[in-house]
């Protein structure tokens, strides 16, 4: 009887026929970790889910230093968390690897926006409507500073 349980336990175990390099291999991911932390992040955004976006945005700068659009992602999630410490230290960045571009004047001017600057606040929305083409953007702004 236990020469019978043996015989049925090794069968169980045998490797015949087996592709190991099948069972063991990984398939490549098809994007990269960096691309679909961005787009969980905005999704996040988009959605309100600021502290999980601010969680995915994170994870994109730190995988890829130099993605402006993570960045801004990141300053803005900051932004809406109240967290206007690192949101400064974001734009910052962002800063440094896209240069000092309107669409980011302009988030700079809502972080001071909601923070109460208003001094602040029209300072830079004005700097950004004047190198916009479309200032649409910077114009509704501005529309919420004179209302607040």
């Amino acid at each position: 009887m236990a020469a019978m349980a043996a015989v049925i336990a090794l069968a169980g175990c045998t490797t015949t026929g087996v592709d190991a390099t099948k069972t063991t291999a990984i398939d490549a991911a098809s994007e990269s970790v960096t691309v679909s932390d961005l787009g969980a992040g905005k999704a996040q955004f988009r959605d309100g889910n600021y502290g999980l976006a601010e969680k995915h945005f994170r994870k994109a700068v730190e995988l890829q230093a130099d993605s402006a659009e993570a960045w801004m992602g990141l300053a803005a999630s900051y932004d809406q968390l109240g967290r206007f410490d690192f949101a400064d230290r974001a734009y910052e960045q962002l800063l440094k690897v896209a240069g000092r571009k309107p669409q980011i004047v302009n988030n700079m001017g809502y972080s001071q926006l909601l923070r109460g600057n208003k001094k602040k606040a029209r300072a830079l929305f004005l700097e950004a409507r004047k190198a916009m083409a479309d200032t649409t953007v910077v114009d509704a702004n501005l529309a919420l500073l004179d209302k607040a």
